[in-house]
């Protein structure tokens, strides 16, 4: 398959998961900017599939990443973040949205499962994106962290050179 075909759209989100749900397949969801890919997040991201049948990896659009990590951010455009991650064998799919948080696409996607990273405890979330999950069913997972290993710190790092 293409990678750019896991690359989904508002228009194809609900027929993909649609059809996930009539081949009784567990959809794992996780969210984030995933602005440089690196060790962290590639572990991450296969620990999170290894829990389900599909695993969609909603990413945060360029205009959400500057309100969340600054006006410096996002420093790959969304479609090269989303064609990235689409790339990797444990992804099933990416969506990009655009709000800040992911309330609206987790409605959309209908976890089964919606994992979160280690730098997060269930009491940190955002209670509208939990409540979200909560409602269709679905349940939270929260994943450990490998330390040392963030975007924040890869740009320090580079920045420091």
């Amino acid at each position: 398959m293409d990678f750019q075909a896991k690359v989904l759209t508002q228009a194809t989100l609900n027929s993909w998961r649609s059809d996930l749900r009539k081949q009784s397949k567990r959809l794992v969801v996780t969210n984030g900017c995933f602005d440089l890919l690196h060790l962290g997040h590639v572990s991450y991201l296969q620990e999170a599939r290894n829990l389900g049948d599909a695993l969609l990896i909603g990413v945060n659009g360029d205009t959400a990443v500057k309100k969340l990590k600054g006006p410096a951010r996002p420093l790959n455009n969304e479609s090269d973040r989303a064609s990235v991650l689409a790339a990797l064998e444990a992804v099933s799919g990416v969506f990009v949205f655009e709000e800040a948080t992911a309330t609206n696409f987790l409605k959309m996607a209908s976890p089964d499962i919606y994992v979160k990273g280690g730098d997060y405890t269930l009491e940190q979330l955002n209670a509208e994106e939990r409540q979200a999950v909560e409602n269709c069913g679905g349940r939270i997972q929260i994943l450990r962290l490998i330390p040392e290993r963030s975007t924040t710190g890869l740009i320090a790092k580079i920045s420091s050179l």
